[in-house]
């Protein structure tokens, strides 16, 4: 009997070559990405993502506040200008009611005052659509809260934030030991891996672009 010329001694045929890996060796295993790695392995987003959107930047934080305090501090010099004038117009000429007319606008200005800087966050950041969340300064800068369970903020809920927990707590612990509380508040989210404020973890939520 012949031989098949393709098979030594005759025998069954040998099993062809299996399928090549890009790079010519026989391999089974799936393909892999082998390229070069970037220095100190993959780079993560320059700003983290949460569920809510891109986390905002300590500095576009701080523009927003500074708009918020030029909207809160212009109409209130002018206000402060009028309740006192105002006082002191209607004392006449004798000083001694003058002196007590001006307290009297003094204590009228700041009563008014703390309303409407109590009011100012919670009544914007309570508005519903797309500017739920955000004050004017956050708006102008592109910002907005995100509650971390998904919910809108209402009235309640921002108050809590902007009042309770912003103002009133970091204002109290402030007063016990100076300056530090503010200063742990204000400057956390420069090291917080998610840019939180101290008053962002106690409120569960997170500033992010609008």
């Amino acid at each position: 009997m012949d031989r098949d010329p393709g098979t030594p001694d005759g025998g069954s045929p040998s099993p062809g070559p299996g399928p090549e890996s890009p790079s010519g060796s026989q391999s089974s295993a799936p393909h892999r990405y082998t390229g070069p790695v970037p220095p100190g392995g993959w780079q993560q987003p320059i700003q983290p993502v949460v569920a809510g959107g891109q986390l905002a930047s300590w500095g576009s934080r701080l523009g927003a506040y500074l708009i918020d305090g030029l909207v809160l501090l212009i109409p209130a010099v002018l206000l402060f200008i009028v309740f006192v004038a105002s006082a002191v117009g209607l004392s006449g000429e004798d000083d001694d009611v003058a002196i007590g007319a001006a307290i009297a606008g003094v204590i009228l200005f700041f009563l008014v005052f703390a309303i409407v800087l109590l009011l100012y966050a919670p009544l914007l950041m309570m508005r519903q659509g797309e500017h739920n969340g955000q004050t004017w300064g956050k708006q102008v800068v592109g910002l907005r809260v995100v509650r971390d369970n998904g919910q809108p903020f209402t009235f309640g809920s921002a108050a809590l934030r902007e009042v309770v927990l912003k103002n009133l707590a970091v204002g109290i612990a402030s007063s016990i030991i100076p300056l530090i509380p503010w200063f742990l508040n204000f400057f956390w989210p420069l090291w917080d891996d998610e840019n939180r404020a101290l008053h962002d973890m106690a409120a569960s939520t997170h500033v992010v672009r609008a």
